[in-house]
Parts: C-alpha cells; structure tokens; sequence
C-alpha cells in the first residue's frame, strides 16, 4: 500500500497547508503547471515525486518533468498528463494516451477544476485534483490523497486548502 499526494497548477505557489497534508506521504504526485523548479524541488525534499510538465512550465521544469508519466504502482496502472480532458470530453491526446496505455487510473490537471469520476466504457478512475495554487479562476484550493492498493484507488480524499486568494 502506498499513500498519495496529488496536486496541480501550483503556479509557482506552496503554502503550509499544501505541504501539511503532502506531509507522510509515501509518494507526492503533481499533474502540471509546476510553476518553478523550485515548487518541484521543494516537493522533491518531503517525498519522492512524479509530476509531468504543464502549459505554464518553463525549460526549468521541463528539464526534469515530462509530458506524460506512464507507470506501474501497487498494480494498478498510472498514465498523467497535464491536458487530457476527462471521461467523455477526452481532448484529442488525451484520448490517444488512455486508448495507447490503457491505464487503471488516468490523471490530469489544466481545468482547475476538482474532478473525480469513472469512465465505464474504458474502465478507468479520472482524478482531477483541482488546482493548488492561487492563480486562476478556481474559488477554493484543493488537492487528492488516498492510497493505491491491489491495484485500486482506495481511501479517496478531497482536501480544502482554502480560498484561491488567502495565502500562509
């Protein structure tokens, strides 16, 4: 059993709050729009991380992030992108990606917008985990925990982290 962090569009922001609940994770995952290297290195020092490039990353970020992370944790099958749309509004790569890789649970980030949904026709879990940061139109910061075990998501948790506008 591992223990998840998942968060997105940070743009270039971590609070305490963030890093309160990334706090004894086993692995922290970030769906894009990092920001700065910084963000990543920072969350590089609480856990070990897999994040992909977002729209807003730089040459910085995109040096140690990719476009796509495709893996295998606790038997259950991983894809992330930053821009990959969501059950039945796929954007075009999204589409090829999760029809290419076939995961358990597809990630993405980009919409801001706190997402948690089955696709029955291509049996997979979506997570969305909203946007971190303060930047966007986003209301109220969130981010994803839960942990992966036997190959499914489990202990599913959405976190409040405030409004967008409130910082430390």
């Amino acid at each position: 059993m591992k223990k998840i962090g998942l968060l997105s569009d940070t743009h270039s922001y971590l609070d305490d709050r963030i890093l309160h609940h990334l706090r004894g994770c086993d692995e922290i995952w970030h769906a894009g729009d990092f920001g700065t290297a910084a963000v990543v290195e920072e969350l590089e020092q609480l856990a070990p991380l897999r994040g992909v490039y977002g729209n807003i990353d730089g040459r910085d970020v995109r040096l140690t992030q990719p476009l796509v992370q495709s893996f295998e944790l606790e038997g259950l099958r991983v894809l992330m992108t930053h821009i990959g749309g969501y059950p039945g509004h796929y954007s075009p790569a999204g589409r090829t990606l999760v029809d290419q890789h076939r995961p358990g649970l597809f990630i993405s980030g980009h919409s801001h917008i706190l997402k948690v949904m089955p696709d029955k026709t291509r049996q997979l879990l979506h997570l969305n985990p909203g946007a971190a940061g303060r930047h966007g139109f986003h209301k109220v910061r969130t981010l994803l925990l839960f942990e992966v075990a036997g190959g499914k998501v489990q202990q599913l948790q959405a976190v409040e982290l405030g409004p967008r506008g409130v910082g430390k």
